[in-house]
């Protein structure tokens, strides 16, 4: 979550200056270079066995699709609030994994989604700072990252989680270079440049504990540690922009990080998975 706040201020820096699909590309280009270079040593020809390759395929377009709505709207927005918007994914992501892929999803668990919603409305309150003709894109990019965490966490149960790491970044470079089409004048700043490149490494390790993430542990009990993006966002958007919060919106940050906390708290201490026996600790 860390990694995500820093990626979304570096890309909303570049963006002053820059195309939103070159920005786009040049991260997943980046991310898929050091994807395979990091990748294929370790796995040889095992990495690009896969038996899911059409959804491979669905996951990359919701990446591109996230990635796009994402930069669009905190063109349009502040950081924090734009987090804050996108912290209603938790409460989609448990629903999803509750009536979709079954998980069980105890009671303290709702309770803390729940808190950390309220979090997130009392900072988008109507009245506050947040222009609400600006709300479909963050809406929308709910809806997108949501299924992209569910896709996820489905995937992880028979797929390899560096086999989808690397499909999915080379199907995103794909669409977005499709996308961005001819950029146009490239004559720019080295600084730029560089924090393209930057973005793009970011990225490639940011997904990457995401997907080992899922594949160690069900959604559920992952999305409430989302809340703490908010805190890492408005930090970064204080750091970045002298973005600084203010009144109610610092009880909802309180609130969602006091729900994250208590989530990854249970999680870690009151929910440890069952352990299936082995025929050598059997015999033990």
């Amino acid at each position: 979550m860390a990694s995500f706040a820093v990626l979304d201020t570096t890309s909303k820096f570049i963006l002053m200056s820059q195309p939103v699909m070159l920005l786009i590309f040049v991260r997943y280009l980046v991310q898929s270079a050091l994807t395979t270079a990091y990748l294929v040593p370790k796995r040889g020809l095992k990495l690009f066995k896969t038996r899911m390759l059409g959804w491979h395929i669905v996951r990359g377009l919701l990446l591109v699709a996230c990635s796009l709505m994402a930069v669009l709207s905190f063109m349009r927005m502040p950081l924090a609030e734009f987090a804050a918007v996108v912290l209603i994914t938790p409460l989609v992501v448990t629903l999803m994994a509750r009536f979709l892929l079954g998980e069980h999803v105890p009671a303290f668990r709702w309770a803390c989604v729940f808190t950390g919603l309220l979090g997130a409305l009392i900072i988008v309150r109507p009245g506050g700072s947040l222009n609400w003709l600006n709300m479909w894109l963050p809406l929308l990019l709910v809806v997108a990252n949501s299924l992209f965490q569910i896709l996820t966490s489905r995937m992880t149960r028979t797929e390899d989680p560096l086999t989808i790491h690397f499909y999915t970044n080379w199907v995103g470079t794909l669409i977005a270079g499709v996308a961005m089409g001819n950029p146009g004048n490239l004559e720019l700043p080295l600084t730029n440049w560089l924090l393209m490149l930057f973005s793009g490494a970011l990225g490639a390790f940011a997904h990457y504990l995401l997907i080992l993430a899922y594949s160690r542990a069900p959604a559920s009990q992952l999305t409430p540690f989302m809340y703490s993006n908010m805190v890492f966002t408005a930090l970064c958007g204080w750091l970045a922009f002298s973005e600084v919060p203010q009144g109610l919106a610092l009880v909802g940050m309180a609130l969602i990080a006091v729900s994250g906390i208590a989530a990854g708290v249970h999680a870690a201490y009151f929910q440890q998975p069952r352990l299936v026996p082995t025929q050598e600790t059997q015999r033990q």
